[in-house]
């Protein structure tokens, strides 16, 4: 498939795996992105997970056309992007290897060699002629790996961009590119924030007409939408109004509380996305809280601790920088209320949360004080 006149795509669809890197959820699969550049030299960009290496490495020869590739470049060294490095060298023993000086210390880690006489080493700002297209290295610290760089091609006006920009998904699924792109970025990418704002900053001065991620769609049109969601999620930002309510729930009463918290916000105007935390994908409770401004926190006290699919919950938050949110609580004990108390301790070092003044604290089931709580609590967030 023909990116540019010059640039073709030869990644892989998987459509078996069902969970991606072991813990996300992926019912359209993955895609797996690779690129050849032809040029008076040719450069490839990535190889792809190890059970396709015939897949890709007949796509590559097609692509080729009788020809042999000079470079094999290298961004991220993730084995679903770099597998396949060893088989590539031993089929064009004399193409050069590309990449971070970080990377290749990871390859002698993976395969027991950094492939030392075909090595070139890139730093930030370095270059790498192909003829009439110029590749630009940008190094991308923790985005997400410590290795990475992407790849600015002056000539077509491509920026590759590794993990950045990709998605769940393979690569010819029809969706919503935002909804997958977000869980993606979240669950990966997100504790680095920091990082991402960076490289961000590092190509903003680029012209850039076409994104070519290793995961997702290659993006070519409406590129100041995909920079604007990446620019909100590496900054924290809320990225639409609403409440998220996510709670554990052992005999209903505390669903109970839920249910009708969320009537009474819906009633008043408010979007609400209700999670039941023992049920839901887990990845995908974590994306709300991070695309809406507010969560409310519903759990019961559990062994003078709480729910564990609460803790896991708040766990998943907390590894990935939740800020910059107002965060509100509803607990549920019988005899020895802790579960507010247990989750303020796991936020306290998150930046920049606002604590709902108004608390819930039910005791076995709603009765008429923990009524005029939640009433409380409700007009609050409506506010």
């Amino acid at each position: 498939m023909n990116i540019t006149q010059d640039i073709k795509y030869i990644g892989v669809n998987d459509r078996d795996i069902d969970l991606f890197e072991g813990q996300y959820i992926v019912p359209n699969g993955m895609a797996y992105n690779s690129y050849v550049i032809t040029d008076d030299k040719i450069a490839v960009m990535d190889t792809v997970d190890a059970r396709f290496k015939d897949e890709w490495l007949s796509n590559l020869e097609k692509a080729l056309d009788g020809k042999n590739p000079d470079y094999l470049i290298i961004q991220h060294m993730e084995p679903d992007h770099s597998a396949n490095i060893r088989h590539f060298a031993e089929k064009y023993p004399n193409a050069k290897i590309v990449s971070s000086s970080k990377s290749f210390v990871m390859m002698k880690g993976f395969f027991g060699t950094d492939f030392v006489e075909n090595q070139i080493v890139v730093g930030e700002g370095d270059a790498l002629s192909l003829g009439s297209h110029t590749l630009t290295f940008i190094t991308a610290p923790m985005v997400h790996w410590p290795e990475v760089i992407v790849t600015y091609d002056s000539k077509d006006k491509v920026l590759f961009s590794a993990d950045g920009f990709g998605k769940f998904g393979a690569y010819d699924t029809d969706e919503d590119w935002a909804c997958e792109a977000r869980r993606y970025y979240i669950g990966i990418v997100g504790k680095y924030g920091q990082q991402t704002q960076a490289l961000l900053k590092k190509t903003a001065g680029l012209d850039i007409e076409i994104i070519c991620p290793l995961h997702g769609p290659v993006l070519t049109e409406n590129l100041e939408y995909y920079i604007n969601l990446y620019d909100i999620w590496s900054s924290y930002r809320v990225e639409s109004e609403g409440v998220v309510i996510a709670y554990t729930s052992v005999y209903g009463n505390t669903k109970k509380a839920v249910l009708k918290l969320r009537d009474k916000l819906t009633a008043k105007g408010v979007e609400v996305v209700l999670n039941d935390l023992a049920r839901c994908d887990m990845a995908e409770a974590v994306e709300d809280s991070f695309r809406y401004g507010t969560t409310v926190l519903a759990t019961t006290t559990y062994n003078a601790d709480i729910f564990p699919f609460m803790r896991e919950f708040i766990n998943h938050l907390t590894e990935r920088n939740f800020q910059c949110r107002t965060v509100a609580f509803i607990e549920n004990g019988s005899w020895a209320p802790m579960a507010t108390k247990v989750m303020k301790g796991m936020l306290e070092k998150s930046k920049n949360l606002n604590y709902a003044e108004n608390e819930v604290k039910i005791i076995s089931a709603l009765n008429e004080e923990s009524e005029k709580q939640l009433e409380a609590l409700a007009e609050e967030l409506c506010k």
